[in-house]
């Protein structure tokens, strides 16, 4: 939640992001009482706020409720880290997914969470909960842990202090996380099973750009006991090709 926002100084910028910023990957539709004491603004601002907004597209609005709007997806989809990234990527990501089937992601960091600019899945991949646009805890996922194991030693820590468990089988040990990212900067990729979503396992490899990781891709899948070698192959080969067109 925004603070300081229903400040009679703060400005209609800063009333604006406070009222965008009440939306989040748990709060994708909310009634315009719930943006008001989330955004921290009064009723009345909230109310002419969300008018403008939905008058320019930035916001939609659905019965009662509110979403985010397609002018301002649009908008989103033009920062650089999303364009370089997915349109380098989609390609490679295409390839994998023709020959796997599997859902697909590309990833890069955004704060402590993970961000997934791109999915890929059909009829025949395993249920899980991301989507594009969303985020998801790192150390519960393949291409988070491949993004935690090469982020600054400041947000590993902030990471290992406060472990979550999504699932009975996310790892929620700072010990057990610290050896699992030791491994996926030593092996070259990182694997999960069962800890974001029961019933899927994933794998997935670093993006670099002049050495430095940028992005991640993973793939997931029901088991990794017959295909781990054949998939880390494929996704590190399309992880270096992507690298190549950055």
């Amino acid at each position: 939640m925004a603070g300081n926002t229903g400040n009679p100084g703060a400005t209609v910028t800063a009333r604006v992001i406070a009222v965008l910023a009440a939306f989040d990957e748990r709060h994708r539709r909310l009634g315009v009482t719930d943006i008001s004491r989330r955004s921290e603004l009064p009723l009345s601002t909230t109310h002419r706020l969300l008018g403008e907004l939905v008058a320019h597209g930035a916001l939609q609005r659905e019965g009662r409720d509110y979403v985010i709007g397609r002018r301002l997806w649009d908008v989103g989809l033009l920062a650089p880290v999303q364009t370089d990234l997915r349109e380098a990527a989609s390609p490679f990501l295409h390839d994998i997914y023709a020959a796997t089937r599997a859902t697909v992601h590309l990833a890069v960091r955004d704060g402590n969470e993970a961000l997934y600019l791109e999915r890929l899945s059909g009829r025949s991949s395993v249920a899980i909960v991301s989507t594009v646009g969303s985020t998801l805890p790192l150390h519960a996922t393949g291409v988070g842990k491949v993004l935690l194991a090469h982020a600054p030693q400041d947000l590993c820590r902030e990471v290992l202090s406060r472990l979550s468990a999504v699932t009975p089988h996310t790892v929620t040990s700072p010990r057990t996380l610290t050896a699992q990212l030791e491994r996926v900067r030593s092996n070259g990729y990182a694997t999960t099973e069962d800890e974001m979503s029961l019933g899927a396992c994933s794998v997935a490899v670093p993006v670099r750009r002049r050495g430095d990781v940028v992005a991640a891709i993973g793939v997931v899948v029901p088991t990794l006991k017959r295909d781990r070698g054949r998939l880390v192959a494929a996704l590190q080969v399309a992880g270096r090709g992507i690298g190549r067109h950055l």
